[in-house]
């Protein structure tokens, strides 16, 4: 079964070119390392959220209201499940001492990596897709595990971080390498004592590129949840990614508070894996109903809303129970 998409190959070629051309915009931003201010990242922030709006819109008039709805709901669920990948960078950053002149470079290669990787995951997808419908039935038991793995670590109250210096990839960069003991700007290697060194920078950049690894098995399957589209598969990706760098530090000090978020993704997880089961029964018994995209949208906005304003309210009766 072939997968359908409204892509063209010149139309791939331009979206990918604009996608380097914005990652090539941002490496020059933070070419020079310096803190970023609230109102540098707000700025930033609100134009790679104005970028997929413009870009739905025109989907809209180019391709119709199906396909743009698509687009948006998928972009809400990458969005969000950005935001959790955000909370990981924040303590993977703290966990390495990052200075904060060179926290943006570090999200950056983060980005590029998690966009790399999907990308890949993004074309496995579409293969899997055009074997047969049985890949929605796979795609919706990996969305089932990531929910219950997550609500488990968020009822247990788990870090969403494990301690840094046991990840394989860590230990196994620090048993080829020396490691110098301070950072060195935005530096990955310095010649140190006659022989190649590594900064903790190389150390952090390879620890957020592990975790890009699992944030990719759980987003790329969602967001086949909501099209079946390679194309807006990728850009719903890319659009979610893009400003990531940005929003980190809009919402630095909000994400603390969202202490129920992860109770939020795990419901939309399990959603979209319901309506990717309901979809591939679908396809061998029709008479099993399907989950319009709409109501998806409305769901996952919903969702997102109340764990929202769940966890503020957790943390005012917190506060107020600790008092001044």
């Amino acid at each position: 079964m072939p997968v359908q998409s409204v892509a063209s190959p010149g139309l791939w070629f331009v979206s990918i070119a604009a996608l380097l051309v914005l990652l090539v915009v941002d490496f020059l931003v933070t070419r020079r390392p310096h803190e970023v201010s609230v109102k540098e990242a707000a700025g930033w922030s609100v134009f790679y959220l104005a970028l997929p709006l413009v870009f739905g819109l025109w989907l809209w008039f180019e391709f119709g209201s199906g396909q743009s709805l698509e687009f948006v709901t998928g972009f809400v669920v990458e969005k969000s499940l950005s935001v959790d990948n955000l909370f990981v960078f924040m303590l993977l950053l703290a966990a390495f001492s990052v200075p904060a002149e060179i926290q943006q470079r570090v999200l950056l290669y983060g980005i590029v990596g998690a966009l790399v990787l999907r990308g890949i995951f993004i074309a496995a997808g579409a293969a899997m897709l055009s074997a047969g419908t049985w890949a929605f039935l796979v795609f919706g038991l990996v969305l089932f595990a990531s929910a219950l793995k997550i609500l488990h670590s968020a009822l247990a109250g788990e870090p969403a971080a494990k301690d840094t210096s046991k990840m394989l990839s860590v230990r196994l960069l620090r048993r080829l390498m020396p490691v110098t003991d301070d950072y060195r700007g935005t530096r990955m290697t310095v010649r140190e004592n006659g022989r190649r060194a590594l900064t903790p920078l190389a150390i952090v950049v390879v620890a957020i590129f592990a975790t890009d690894v699992v944030f990719a098995i759980d987003s790329v399957p969602a967001v086949y949840g909501i099209t079946e589209d390679p194309y807006l598969v990728f850009t719903t990706n890319a659009f979610a990614l893009l400003g990531l760098r940005a929003l980190y530090f809009v919402l630095q000090s909000l994400l603390a508070k969202l202490v129920h978020l992860n109770h939020g993704l795990a419901i939309i997880l399990a959603f979209i894996g319901v309506k990717l089961v309901l979809h591939w029964a679908h396809g061998v018994w029709p008479a099993v109903p399907t989950i319009p995209t709409p109501v998806s949208l409305g769901v996952i906005v919903a969702t997102l809303g109340i764990v929202t304003l769940t966890s503020l309210r957790s943390r005012r009766k917190e506060e107020a129970v600790s008092g001044p």
